[in-house]
C-alpha cells in the first residue's frame, strides 16, 4: 500500500518523459537529412523561418521558435559565419537586431525541399495520427495552428 503512494513518481507515469524522449528521437531522425545540408536541427528550424519571412528581428525569431537569446545568439553567430544569414541593428530601433537570409541561405531551400516528406516516412504514423499529434503539441505550446499537407 505504501508503494502506491509513490506511483506518481514512476518514470512510466510521467508525461514529460515520452515528450522528452520523442523530441530527442525526432531530432535524431532528422540528422541524416540535415547532415547533407551541413545544418543542425536548430539551424534548420531557423532556416525554415527565414525561408518564409526573409527578414525578422532576433526577438521575433526567438518567439517563433520558443528559443531564448542565450541559445539564439551563438546559433545565429555561427550561421552568420557560415554565410547563411546576416545580423545588423535595426534602423528604427537599434536595441533590436535584424536577421536577414543571404543568397547562400536561400539556395539551401531547394536542397531541403524533400526533407519533410522523408521525415514523414520515418515517423511511422498515419495521416490521422500525425494530425492529432500535431494539434496536441501545438495546444501544449499554447498556439492554435493548422497543418498544411
Amino acid at each position: 500500500m505504501e508503494e502506491q503512494k509513490y506511483d506518481a513518481l514512476k518514470l512510466e507515469n510521467q508525461i514529460c518523459f515520452p515528450l522528452y524522449a520523442a523530441a530527442r528521437e525526432v531530432v535524431k531522425q532528422y540528422k541524416p537529412h540535415l547532415d547533407q545540408l551541413d545544418l543542425t536541427y536548430t539551424q534548420y528550424i531557423v532556416m525554415l523561418v527565414l525561408w518564409e519571412r526573409k527578414v525578422l528581428t532576433t526577438k521575433e525569431l526567438g518567439q517563433r521558435l520558443h528559443l531564448d537569446s542565450g541559445t539564439l545568439t551563438p546559433l545565429l553567430k555561427k550561421m552568420e559565419g557560415n554565410g547563411l544569414l546576416t545580423r545588423k541593428r535595426c534602423a528604427e530601433d537599434e536595441r533590436n537586431l535584424e536577421v536577414t537570409i543571404t543568397e547562400k541561405g536561400d539556395q539551401l531551400k531547394e536542397l531541403a525541399l524533400g526533407i519533410p516528406a522523408e521525415f514523414k516516412k520515418d515517423l511511422n504514423l498515419d495521416t490521422e495520427e500525425t494530425m492529432i499529434l500535431y494539434q496536441i503539441l501545438y495546444k501544449l505550446l499554447g498556439e492554435n495552428t493548422q497543418l498544411f499537407e
